[in-house]
């Protein structure tokens, strides 16, 4: 599944990061108590966490591929709006993710606030660039649709 990597890896912290994912999601298929549990705020926060840093990076690298290659630019963008459509998802479930009742848990000691209004304001930072870059009916288009061939 992982590509391998080369002598003068370039991306070192993209495949940590990936590798870590990967781990997660592994260790969640594996060792799930039966029946599976929900995913809670806390997962939910981070992977959104996740989605907008992808969403950054896949935004970078559409503007970069745009000018010397028109076709990956605009294949990037593509995928830069898709990840956006996940992200605003990932959002919503958050928000209707039951709130915990743990006499232990005080977010308001936290140095970066409630993690509820952690997200809000990472997915405001967010959504500015994404109103700047896309339309609204780039938005709202189906997620699928658009189909290529491979050639590999």
């Amino acid at each position: 599944m992982s590509s391998p990597s080369p002598a003068g890896d370039a991306h070192p912290y993209l495949r940590a990061a990936t590798a870590g994912l990967r781990h997660h999601a592994r260790s969640l298929s594996t060792a799930a108590p039966s029946p599976p549990r929900p995913a809670d705020r806390v997962h939910l926060d981070l992977l959104h966490a996740h989605l907008t840093v992808l969403h950054q990076l896949l935004d970078q690298l559409a503007a970069a591929a745009r000018p010397p290659h028109p076709a990956t630019g605009r294949h990037l963008a593509t995928a830069h709006t898709r990840l956006w459509q996940a992200t605003a998802a990932v959002h919503d479930a958050f928000h209707t993710q039951p709130t915990m009742q743990d006499q232990e848990c005080h977010p308001e000691r936290l140095p970066e606030g409630p993690p509820v209004l952690t997200i809000c304001q990472r997915h405001l930072a967010v959504s500015h660039t994404v109103r700047r870059k896309t339309t609204p009916t780039d938005l709202s288009s189906p997620l699928h649709g658009h189909t290529t061939t491979c050639t590999v």
